[in-house]
This record gives structure tokens, C-alpha cells and sequence, in this order.
């Protein structure tokens, strides 16, 4: 059996006093996609945080391809880690195929001409081939989302994170962002995915892990956490969900 891609081994986080990640273990596969759900507070966030050194652990390690991210370069570790956010981040001075090229030139030291063919094929990807132009104030919110999963794949990562991604959209925005996510799960893409879409994570999840509290408490194949999950803790949680 081949080793994880993503592994999480015995990390504990905390701000201040306050323990937000406790003892967690989590593996995550080549290809899979691992929905981490759970209340508010959970730690989910801050889990996905860690795994790009945007948060850092007090203790534990948290491995890509079987290395270390903790005493790697930071820009190496975030070229292989694409990370999108509840919010769009993006340059609002620069036009959709400009937000996307950037880091490709800037920190992968690509040719301008060949970052923004690159950026051409992620809009048209993303669905977004006639607005390589628009800036972003010019964007719905659903279409500045897909800019910013542009954006990410256009460093070519290993490993997507996807955090909250719809929450900040108007309810009638959330499938073309859902879409997008999909096509790259059926693509292969690995991916961690934090999300209160209950029915899409059913739809695309290999894996649902439950947080509750910093910890892991429950991880189930997807269909067996929506069928019968293994804990009273995911079934009060499903429960009050559904």
C-alpha cells in the first residue's frame, strides 16, 4: 500500500492558552477527497491552515509526499498546496488573467507568455474564457471564487484545500463554485474540503472526517457516515443537520 500524500501525525495547536487541534492523526490519500465537517469552532479551519504553515503547530508533524512541511521553505510548500478561501482575495487592480499569471511569473519564475496561456486554459477551465479581462469588482461573487481556483491550480499543486468556499456567496452562485470542485475530484485532484454543503459533500467526498472540539472524532467512508454513522457524536450531528 502506497504512503499518504497528506498526513497529519499526533499535531496539537494552540492560540494562547486555548488548544484548537488536539493529538490529531488524519492520512489522506493520493486522488482522495476528504471533507472535514463539523460545528463551528471545531478546529476545521485552522486543520486546513496548518497544512500550508499559514497557522503553526506546537507539536506533531504534518508531511507532503512523506516530507515534512514544518522545516521546509514556506514558498515551496505553498506551491504545492493550493489553498482557496471563504473569501476571494483577490488583486482588485488586476484583471482576471493578471490575478491568475502572477505567482506562476513571480514565483515560479515563469515567462510572462507562457503564465498567461496558462491563465487562459484555468479561466476556460473554470468557465470563465470571456472574462479574462474583467477585474474583479466587475465579478459576481461565484465568478471571483472560480478566478481565485484559477489562481491556485495555476501553480500546478499537489494538493488542493478548499475552505469554505461558498460561504460567502448568495445562495443561487454556490453550484457553479460546486461544479468546478467536482470536475477537479472526478480530474483526480486531492483535495481537503471544509464545507456545510451537507449534499455536496455526499456527492464528492471520498471521506468525511467529523471534528468536534480540536479532535477527530469520527472518519467514515462517505456513504456509511450518510447512511449509519459510526459515533453518537456524527449522529447528532447528521441529526440535527438533516
Amino acid at each position: 500500500m502506497s504512503d499518504p500524500l497528506v498526513s497529519f501525525d499526533g499535531v496539537d495547536k494552540y492560540f494562547g492558552e486555548t488548544q484548537v487541534l488536539c493529538d490529531v492523526d488524519l492520512a489522506v490519500d493520493e486522488r482522495e477527497v476528504v471533507v472535514v465537517i463539523g460545528p463551528s469552532g471545531s478546529g476545521k479551519s485552522t486543520l486546513l491552515r496548518c497544512v500550508n504553515r499559514l497557522e503553526t503547530i506546537q507539536s506533531g508533524d504534518i508531511q507532503i509526499d512523506g516530507r515534512s512541511v514544518l522545516d521546509a521553505d514556506v514558498n515551496e510548500v505553498r506551491q504545492r498546496v493550493g489553498m482557496v478561501f471563504q473569501s476571494f482575495n483577490l488583486f482588485p487592480h488586476k484583471t482576471a488573467l493578471e490575478n491568475v499569471a502572477l505567482a506562476p511569473t513571480r514565483v515560479k519564475g515563469l515567462p510572462a507568455e507562457t503564465a498567461e496561456e496558462r491563465a487562459h486554459d484555468l479561466l476556460d477551465r473554470v468557465g470563465l474564457a470571456d472574462q479574462t479581462d474583467s477585474y474583479p469588482g466587475a465579478l459576481s461573487g461565484g465568478q471571483q471564487q472560480r478566478v481565485a481556483i484559477a489562481r491556485a491550480l495555476a501553480m500546478e499543486p499537489t494538493v488542493m484545500l478548499f475552505d469554505e468556499v461558498t460561504s460567502a456567496l448568495d445562495p443561487e452562485l454556490v453550484g457553479e463554485v460546486l461544479d468546478v470542485i467536482e470536475g477537479l475530484a472526478t480530474e483526480g485532484m486531492t483535495m481537503l474540503l471544509v464545507t456545510h454543503e451537507m449534499g455536496f459533500a455526499r456527492e464528492v467526498g471520498d471521506r468525511i472526517v467529523l471534528m468536534a472540539d480540536g479532535r477527530i472524532v469520527e472518519r467514515t467512508p462517505t456513504r456509511d457516515f450518510f447512511e449509519e454513522p459510526d459515533t453518537e457524536r456524527g449522529r447528532q450531528f447528521l441529526s440535527r443537520l438533516l
